[in-house]
């Protein structure tokens, strides 16, 4: 994945100001596909060079005359073009798996706060969707349009690798500790 695709995917869901893009990312895009405030500003402007999005100042930018940014047809047409390419599977880099494999051949290592702070971030981000969820998705006899139904499911998806997450290192720990 890229990073102006997935800024083009959150313009698209909204115009709005650079700062205002940034922040929305934290909270939903940036689950998955992390990207600082900075990065995020570059890319608007290599975007706007591009063609693919414009910037203006709305009627009642006041006095800030913050600009906003939209997606262009030409943005629309090159995000159309990269959600038809095939994706890559998840990239797993994990320097906890590395460091349980130089453990397992060193046999003198402790693991263990590592492993317990691995446990508190995933419970943490855990609680987080979970919150998302009770917020966003509350349960309803209606089915949810597509639109929710799909952020619903990739929300689904970041819960359930926390559990996998979370359910592996608690195995793990007891093995740690041993008998």
């Amino acid at each position: 994945m890229s990073l102006p695709h997935a800024v083009l995917t959150s313009l698209l869901e909204k115009s709005t100001s650079g700062y205002d893009l940034a922040r929305r990312f934290d909270k939903s895009i940036g689950y998955f596909w992390p990207a600082t405030h900075q990065q995020i500003y570059r890319e608007l402007a290599r975007m706007e060079a591009a063609g693919w999005i414009e910037s203006f100042v709305p009627p009642d930018a006041g006095k800030t005359r913050k600009k906003h940014y939209r997606v262009l047809a030409a943005g629309r047409t090159e995000l159309a073009r990269w959600t038809a390419e095939p994706a890559a599977p998840m990239d797993l880099r994990d320097a906890l798996t590395v460091k349980l494999r130089a453990d397992a051949v060193l046999g003198e290592v402790d693991l263990l706060p590592e492993l317990q702070r691995h446990l508190a971030l995933h419970t943490a981000q855990l609680a987080q969707y979970r919150r998302i969820e009770a917020e966003d998705f509350p349960p309803t006899a209606h089915p949810l349009p597509r639109t929710q139904a799909i952020q619903h499911l990739i929300l689904q998806k970041g819960i359930l690798y926390e559990e996998g997450e979370i359910a592996w290192g608690q195995a793990l720990r007891t093995l740690l500790q041993g008998p």
